[in-house]
């Protein structure tokens, strides 16, 4: 890209997210009621956040969407197909110059080959591309939006175990990385990290679930500050040294571990670090832990200006990601004026 375009951080004001609905053929199945209940919170959370809701459903669910919504909310159905209701890793992202918005999409391959995801690579431009005022610009590159955290300086965070992964970009260097993201997103510095993973994550640690920044130079961070013995212990705590050794003018806030584990026994990735920023609110995700009380109020710390509104997001970790992972936000000035004109009858059919 040229032109100067600037991937914008999370907190730039608003006019929609997008969310994908969670049906019988998607692997939400074992839990679907209570997942379909999180994502109804969630969408009017948003609402009172004055966020819209751009909500893709299968065809034949979306009389069943109409049943569950709310006639007053301001969401917009749209039909699509997909793979994974995970649109935060396969959704356009929005980038900005003096001159206007511009969305974009990378490639999306299932994180490194582990999934099919034929059908969420076509979404950007056979679905979402008619909303938008301008075209999607596709790269030629394997990157999901959930392995990259931006603020408004254009420093860019990232993975070195999820960007190194050679089913992505083959041998691709970190160095390689590093100017393809000033290139296509004008970061003026990528710092790609070393440390932290979470058990039971098949993004091989993505950065939204790891470190966030805040508008006034701080850094959320997923720490294990709490659980001395856990085994996340010892690379979370390397991961926050890293972080300050980096960026040591930021403030650091850590949040506390829960431990939560599924019917087989396997450690589910619950992160605290992965929620959703929306017009001066903050949808942050809770796990009914013990931790949840704290995690809430080292938010609040961290975003002293912003609503915290917690989410219980115990169903979704039952599928390894949480708030942030099945979301994206769409700034002001990507959708066209008559898209954003259906949003005033309420929940409405896209045709």
């Amino acid at each position: 890209m040229t032109d100067n375009y600037q991937l914008l951080p999370e907190w730039t004001q608003q006019e929609a997210v997008m969310l994908v609905w969670p049906d019988k053929n998607t692997d939400w199945q074992p839990w679907l009621d209570d997942v379909q209940n999180v994502y109804l919170t969630i969408i009017e959370s948003l609402n009172q956040a004055n966020t819209h809701v751009v909500l893709l459903a299968r065809n034949d669910e979306i009389k069943n969407c109409l049943s569950k919504l709310q006639k007053s909310s301001n969401v917009l159905l749209v039909s699509a197909d997909y793979n994974d209701t995970w649109i935060r890793d396969y959704g356009f992202l929005s980038c900005a110059n003096k001159y206007g918005l511009r969305p974009i999409e990378f490639v999306f391959n299932g994180w490194g080959q582990k999934f099919d995801a034929t059908k969420d690579n076509k979404i950007n431009q056979d679905v979402l591309s008619q909303l938008c005022q301008q075209p999607i610009k596709s790269i030629d590159l394997v990157v999901e939006g959930g392995a990259l955290e931006i603020d408004q300086f254009g420093t860019l965070l990232s993975t070195e175990l999820c960007i190194t992964n050679p089913k992505r970009n083959g041998d691709k260097p970190k160095t390689s990385y590093q100017k393809d993201f000033e290139r296509t997103l004008g970061a003026k510095h990528s710092i790609i990290l070393q440390n932290g993973h979470l058990e039971g994550d098949d993004t091989d640690g993505h950065i939204d679930t790891l470190v966030r920044f805040t508008p006034d130079n701080g850094l959320v961070i997923q720490s294990a500050f709490n659980r001395p013995d856990d085994s996340h212990f010892e690379g979370l705590a390397a991961l926050v040294k890293e972080c300050q050794q980096i960026l040591p003018t930021h403030q650091v806030y850590e949040l506390p571990l829960p431990h939560i584990v599924n019917a087989q026994g396997e450690r589910l990735p619950a992160s605290y670090a992965n929620f959703l920023i929306s017009n001066q609110h903050i949808l942050c995700p809770v796990y009914q832990q013990k931790e949840d009380t704290l995690a809430l109020q080292v938010m609040q710390n961290a975003y002293p200006k912003f609503t915290i509104v917690p989410i219980n997001c115990l169903p979704l970790v039952q599928q390894f990601g949480s708030l942030h992972c099945i979301s994206m936000q769409i700034p002001c000035g990507i959708l066209k004026p008559e898209v954003l004109n259906l949003f005033a009858n309420g929940v409405c059919v896209y045709e």
